[in-house]
């Protein structure tokens, strides 16, 4: 028998109630939940009000036979329970109750579901999504993520609207998805990033691995089976497998992948083509360390909507990861590791391991300078090495050049000239002809 929204709706709306103004409630919780979930019990009364409108309550329960049924040849009856809710108000509020009540809270009922949804993680196996989903337990949010505050405000406000604009992908007829770039060195913290995406949103994550995809119908197939406000996360993909890119020479070889037989053509099909339209709230999040290796037909609007480029640590990161590991907001040092940073390039995941030492904070951040100062001088030998380098080639380069073209000095023109007179030569009047004259006895 198929369920009944509207009664599932009400028993978890009321369920916010039950604990203020019932004498008994029921509390249970699955494992798919986060948080106990509270029922009024049979016969209790809940009192609601909106817009001005008391409303009441009450959870009826009526049990009645059921037909007989044989089992090991045996006949034994049945007993069910038929549960319903019992909703009061005046008769005068019936429309607003029908358009306007109801509606309300069939929505918040599915807030609260959703918010109570403990988050799934799902991996491919053998082409199709893993049968027994694994619960993401990921601490990371964004009030720990490790990045600059300025993009970590701008990407959450970019969630924030693509999770209420529903009706404007439905009006403009697009898909209800929006795709997001993450590259940058390794260390950046991509991989956290989606972490707290997740955890932000309560999504599910469906990581999918491009070489355990046979084809491009198992792509398909794999895009379809995504349920609604998840996460399809596609990690370093030019590390995957080879996707040719369109912009090369199409007299080279074609790359061969053995087993996988997956195309450019059908990711981009099932990023952005008809198949995309089969769920609603999909994010994809495309990250890699390399961006310059990607087809740009791979990075356009509609597919990649969103290029976030996570780079080296600056200070602002810095602050949060000595807030995460330190629990410290200021400190003496804090001017003096500012500079280095804005002279050498470091990883937050650099630092994150030395912050990661048993010492105290003072320490911690002094040996974190030293790191830094180190890197510093490595980097100047490193620009010295190249300036010398640079140098001996352009010394050498002169050399060969002078040694092949010999230069003629004034010396040099006037001696041929008077060897020419000599001989009896003069510069013509006319054409810059020369002639001879003899001389006379």
């Amino acid at each position: 028998m198929a369920k009944n929204q509207v009664f599932e709706a009400a028993e978890t709306y009321l369920g916010t109630k039950a604990t203020v103004s019932t004498e008994r409630v029921k509390a249970s919780k699955s494992h798919d939940h986060k948080k106990l979930s509270f029922n009024i019990d049979r016969g209790e009364e809940v009192s609601d009000d909106f817009e001005g409108i008391t409303v009441k309550w009450k959870l009826i329960c009526i049990q009645e036979d059921g037909s007989r049924i044989r089992h090991n040849d045996m006949y034994t009856s049945s007993v069910s329970e038929i549960r319903s809710y019992e909703l009061t108000f005046h008769k005068k509020h019936k429309n607003t109750i029908f358009d306007s009540y109801f509606p309300y809270v069939m929505e918040i009922a599915k807030q609260i579901k959703q918010g109570n949804m403990a988050i799934k993680i799902l991996s491919t196996e053998h082409g199709c999504w893993s049968h027994e989903p694994v619960k993401f337990n990921h601490p990371m949010s964004f009030n720990t993520l490790a990045i600059d505050i300025e993009l970590r405000r701008e990407i959450m406000n970019d969630l924030d609207n693509f999770v209420k604009a529903k009706e404007f992908y439905r009006r403009t007829g697009k898909a209800w998805q929006r795709g997001y770039l993450l590259y940058g060195p390794p260390g950046t913290g991509k991989s956290s990033l989606i972490a707290a995406m997740a955890n932000y949103l309560n999504y599910d994550i469906f990581d999918l691995d491009l070489t355990d995809v046979g084809d491009n119908k198992s792509l398909k197939q794999l895009i379809i089976g995504m349920s609604n406000r998840s996460i399809l996360v596609i990690e370093d993909i030019d590390c995957t497998i080879n996707l040719q890119n369109r912009e090369e020479d199409e007299n080279e070889e074609v790359v061969d992948n053995g087993y996988n037989k997956m195309t450019l053509s059908g990711l981009l099909n099932a990023v952005d083509g008809l198949w995309s339209c089969c769920g609603e709230e999909h994010i994809i999040v495309v990250t890699t360390n390399h961006k310059e290796r990607l087809d740009p037909a791979l990075l356009r609007p509609g597919r990649m909507d969103k290029q976030i480029h996570l780079s080296y640590c600056n200070f602002s990161a810095f602050k949060q990861l000595v807030i995460n590991y330190l629990c410290i907001t200021q400190h003496e040092l804090f001017e003096k590791i500012e500079l280095l940073l804005g002279e050498v390039q470091v990883t937050p995941a650099e630092i994150a391991e030395e912050l990661t030492k048993d010492v105290d904070a003072t320490e911690c951040l002094q040996d974190l300078i030293k790191s830094l100062q180190a890197k510093k001088i490595m980097k100047e030998e490193i620009k010295n090495e190249e300036n010398i380098k640079e140098e001996h080639e352009l010394g050498s380069y002169e050399a060969r050049t002078l040694t092949r073209t010999p230069t003629r000095t004034p010396d040099m023109t006037l001696t041929r000239t008077r060897r020419r007179h000599q001989r009896g030569f003069r510069p013509g009047l006319r054409g810059g002809h020369r002639t001879r004259t003899r001389r006379h006895s």
